[in-house]
């Protein structure tokens, strides 16, 4: 994630970072499930106040671009339904927990492949 604050009074340090998470958020440049730094991390890297991106952060939960999951973090938050949204957050659950138990992203998805083949019926 890359953000550029201009400080000329164009807007307001909080609206660029809000703007431009957005943006990258909704154009596919960060991904949903994209984990954001911390508040205080982002605030240090930009060198702007907590506050500032607490308030951008506020503003993004809000539009329902990211959403916190509590000491978990603050994610890109997935557009659409309720369904894809909670389809969303499962399929992250269950690549945080595969890359924990140390699987590759071939068994991973093969045992996907193997649950949704048995959920549908197929084969």
């Amino acid at each position: 994630m890359t953000l550029k604050i201009r400080i000329d009074g164009s807007a307001p340090p909080y609206e660029q970072v809000r703007a431009q998470i957005s943006e990258q958020a909704r154009g596919g440049v960060l991904p949903v499930g994209y984990r954001l730094p911390t508040v205080r991390g982002l605030a240090e890297s930009l060198g702007l106040a907590v506050n500032t991106v607490a308030k951008a952060y506020r503003a993004l939960e809000t539009d329902g671009v990211i959403e916190t999951r509590g000491r978990n973090g603050t994610f890109v938050a997935a557009a659409g339904s309720a369904a894809e949204r909670e389809a969303s957050s499962a399929a992250q659950a269950y690549a945080e927990r595969v890359h924990r138990l140390g699987l590759g992203e071939k068994e991973a998805l093969a045992a996907v492949r193997d649950a949704l083949r048995a959920a549908y019926g197929e084969g």
